[in-house]
């Protein structure tokens, strides 16, 4: 039987979806993959300031923290992120400046671009500086941040998937408001199928495809945007310009693992169509599916889409 679960974590909703013999059995479960998230969120969270990343945070420009393994090789895989995919993706984007970014109805005109440019001048990866030795986390400047914003909720999911599969659990969903890792099958042996939502419609699908063992990632404007002079902007920054990305609707992201789904979903965004898909193509087990601005539709060549 599935069983199903919903769950407000890290500011975000949850849904496990579990194959099990009966609902005595998948509670314990579900409260398994919850806990472990939860577990997560502590370390990672940047509105406590208690957790590993403020602390790293409060630290920036003064002295090297210690930190945990898991973290210390989240970052790790981060950085290599980074270096992969030439700063699109950046740990450090939690340094900009927000004051001129609100994406909501009052933004009513973008930052002078020379205003824009300062507003991201702390992000930059290269100045997060790793010990292996003493594996601890050093932050250069003065004033820089890290989040966890681009990678979190994949990291989470794929923990929870291998806690549940660590305890037997042969077939599920773990999904983190859409950035999902999947196992197993359905019921009936088919494998299960994944709905890309419709970047114009609410809760309307766009497309989907069935898979197992595999984990997917979207990012989107079509939730946060700002519209200004009759242009709608993504809430997406290029880290680079300080100013929002244009052109792409939407990225979906196919990977083995839901950390890397999640995080190249927005570098290849920042990237644009062209050099985005460019990149996924050079990596053999991902896929990519991009909607631009005019609906039309861009897929790596690995995806073939009925």
């Amino acid at each position: 039987m599935v069983f199903k679960r919903r769950e407000r974590l890290m500011g975000n909703q949850f849904e496990f979806t579990l194959l099990g013999a009966s609902a005595s059995e998948v509670e314990p479960l579900f409260d398994c993959a919850i806990t472990e998230i939860q577990r997560i969120e502590t370390i990672l969270t940047t509105f406590s300031s208690t957790s590993v990343t403020a602390t790293i945070n409060a630290n920036a420009g003064i002295q090297p923290v210690q930190v945990p393994d898991e973290v210390f090789q989240l970052i790790h895989r981060s950085q290599m992120l980074s270096q992969m995919t030439q700063g699109a993706f950046d740990l450090s984007y939690g340094s900009i400046d927000k004051r001129f970014w609100n994406f909501d109805t009052t933004m009513t005109e973008l930052p002078d671009p020379a205003i824009a440019k300062k507003s991201v001048a702390l992000i930059n990866y290269t100045n997060i500086i790793l010990d292996y030795n003493l594996q601890t986390v050093f932050l250069k400047e003065k004033g820089m941040r890290i989040g966890f914003g681009g990678i979190g909720k994949g990291f989470a999911a794929e923990m929870a998937r291998k806690k549940l599969k660590e305890s037997g659990v042969q077939s599920g969903i773990v999904n983190a408001s859409g950035d999902l890792a999947a196992w197993g099958t359905q019921e009936d042996g088919s494998p299960w199928t994944i709905g890309i939502a419709d970047p114009n419609a609410k809760n309307g699908l766009f497309a989907g495809f069935q898979i197992t063992d595999k984990a997917v990632a979207t990012s989107g404007n079509y939730e946060k945007y700002a519209i200004i002079g009759g242009k709608k902007h993504s809430h997406t920054i290029d880290p680079k310009t300080g100013f929002p990305v244009s052109g792409i609707k939407s990225v979906t992201i196919i990977a083995e693992n839901a950390e890397i789904a999640d995080a190249l979903a927005t570098p290849v965004t920042v990237m644009g169509i062209e050099v985005g898909l460019d990149f996924i193509n050079q990596l053999q087990t991902i896929g990519c599916i991009i909607i631009d601005d005019n609906d039309r539709i861009y897929t790596s060549h690995n995806i073939q889409l009925k």
